[in-house]
This record gives structure tokens, sequence and C-alpha cells, in this order.
């Protein structure tokens, strides 16, 4: 019991951390009081929105496991979101990563129907909390071209150390924060 009591803690913990970090960013924000099993209706745990657009989010954290939400949850959360207007998404948060954001149909799928979210793939495909609020804008390696530079010389040295950099990241050799870092 002290378990669920301790992982339900650190569970509100981090959506008020997400709702005090959405807050910060400009949105109008508000932690479902109800979420859970605190009522019978299924609510998404944060509505959050900018004035143009309107997020219903689930929120879920892990020490480092892969997170699981059953396919109740992704289809309460989706059929809120469609009634109330807003984008469904869901917000995975690792120890010692930031949040990272998930459309539902985007996720791993199992063979019993739940969904699954490991790190790794939060890191390499999540839409990080920057570019979800509107602060960046994320470049992948295909979208990295020919910038400008004249064509008799080759590719603009500048956007080849990018392309390492991200290739970097893409192949593991390289944390995301140095990267970040770096560029």
């Amino acid at each position: 019991m002290t378990t669920t009591v301790s992982a339900n803690r650190k569970g509100d913990r981090r959506e008020r951390e997400l709702v005090n970090a959405l807050d910060e960013a400009g949105f109008a924000v508000m932690r479902a009081p109800a979420s859970g099993a605190a009522t019978e209706r299924e609510l998404p745990d944060v509505l959050a929105g900018d004035g143009e657009t309107f997020y219903a989010i689930e929120a879920k954290s892990s020490a480092g496991d892969p997170i699981y939400l059953t396919g109740e949850e992704v289809e309460a959360l989706l059929f809120f979101a469609q009634n109330f207007g807003a984008k469904a998404r869901i917000a995975v948060r690792f120890d010692r990563e930031d949040w990272f954001f998930f459309h539902p149909g985007d996720l791993y799928t199992t063979d019993a129907g739940s969904y699954r979210v490991k790190k790794e793939k939060a890191l390499a495909e999540g839409t990080d909390f920057p570019e979800f609020v509107g602060e960046t804008k994320k470049v992948t390696l295909g979208e990295i071209g020919d910038d400008g530079g004249d064509a008799e010389d080759g590719a603009d040295p500048e956007t080849e150390e990018r392309r390492g950099i991200l290739e970097a990241v893409r192949d593991g050799h390289m944390p995301v924060e140095d990267a970040l870092d770096v560029l």
C-alpha cells in the first residue's frame, strides 16, 4: 500500500510540475481535480490552452521503466478531447528528463491493447517541452539541406556540422542535452 501511495504522490507532484511549467509558458492551464480514480467520469489530468490551441493531456511519469497506459485511459482521453474540442496528448516524463508529448496514435500498441512509451522513443521521437509550447521547432535530418551554400563548394560547413551532431544524437553517440548545448 505504501508503494502505491508514494507512487500516487509522485504522480500528483509531476502533474503539478507540468501545470506550473505550462502556466509559466503562457498557457491557461488547470489540473483536473477529479482525474484518475476520484470520479466515475473519465477526465484528462491537465487541460491547457493558449487562445488558439487547446489540449487535453494525460500525464504519466516513470523512474525509467516503460510507461504504460490502458486502452481505456487512451479511449477516454480521445473521447473527452473530441467532445471538448481539444487535441489529445500523452505527456510522459522519465526521471532526470523533461516532458515529452505524443499524440495517442503515435504510441506503440501492445497485443493486449495497452499503449507503451519507452524512454528511448520519448527522447528520439517525442515532442519536447520547448517545441510543445512553441518556443522551438524540431528539425529532422531530412529537413536539413543546402541552405544557400555555393553549389561549387559543396555543402555549407555549418550545415554539415549540424547534420553530424543530429546524426550523433540519432545513433545514440551524443545525449540530446549535449547536442542542444552545441547547436
